[in-house]
């Protein structure tokens, strides 16, 4: 199986569709899928929203590149999962460009060109971000998951070096829209709040770890404003994801369409 890929990281980048009496309602024992289901509703809004994305690439400390985005984001009712459209803002050599995911399939389209190719959410966008870090995903839709370790949850320290006590659990693929070949993810027990996430290539091999920091009032609930990525390698490459300007806004379904791409009109 072919799985396409951030921010996780939300990477990186954690909207709740899926009802939570399919799964255990025992809070204090409940399932991994009612983990992963309740972290994903702390990452994303429950409805059609538009966010900017501020990615900042750093090599030993020192700031190297910066990019902005703006991701228009709506769930797909009949896949439970989001439609994602992504604009890049700044620098202005890449303004206009544009990024469109609707379900597994993924194109990037240049006003220069006025063409769309299809890629790879693994694709890099920067530093350790790659193209499928900055789009929506709900990772309940594309996982099944498991607890790992003791019911009773793990001590994890987060972005601030602070004990969380998170449950530890492992995600893999179950269907063809899954961007990464495996993740382990850790979430809060008291909030369901994601701390931190593993991603793994298709071949096993750790690609980046992500951290889940700053959380802010945002569209009702709190939400991570800021993903850290760090390279599984080489510590010092890291690439931070912040987000603001997160509001509702409604999104006709013209805009995840790909002929539409060349006459897009966006504020």
């Amino acid at each position: 199986m072919k799985k396409q890929t951030l921010i996780c990281l939300s990477m990186l980048t954690f909207s709740v569709l899926t009802p939570l009496r399919a799964f255990s309602v025992n809070e204090n024992e409940p399932t991994a899928q009612t983990v992963i289901v309740r972290s994903d509703s702390v990452r994303n809004p429950d409805k059609p929203f538009q966010m900017n994305l501020r990615l900042t690439e750093y090599v030993n400390g020192s700031e190297r590149n910066e990019i902005i985005l703006r991701v228009y984001s709506k769930v797909d009712e009949a896949s439970g999962q989001f439609k994602n459209l992504v604009r890049y803002m700044e620098p202005p050599r890449d303004a206009g460009k544009t990024v469109l995911m609707n379900g597994s399939t993924m194109w990037f389209y240049d006003p220069a060109s006025k063409t769309s190719v299809r890629i790879s959410p693994q694709q890099r966008l920067l530093g350790q971000a790659s193209e499928g870090d900055v789009v929506t995903v709900n990772l309940a839709k594309d996982y099944s998951a498991k607890l790992l370790g003791d019911i009773n949850g793990e001590t994890l320290y987060d972005a601030d070096h602070r004990p969380k006590k998170c449950w530890h659990v492992d995600l893999s693929p179950s269907n063809d829209s899954a961007i990464y070949g495996k993740i382990e993810y850790w979430v809060e027990k008291e909030t369901y709040r994601p701390v931190k996430g593993k991603f793994y290539s298709d071949s096993g091999r750790l690609l980046k770890i992500a951290y889940y920091h700053k959380y802010e009032e945002q569209l009702g609930s709190q939400r991570p404003s800021e993903i850290i990525i760090i390279d599984a390698v080489d510590s010092k490459l890291v690439t931070t994801m912040n987000t603001y300007g997160l509001r509702a806004k409604e999104i006709p379904d013209s805009l995840y369409q790909r002929d539409f791409l060349p006459r897009l009109q966006l504020e």
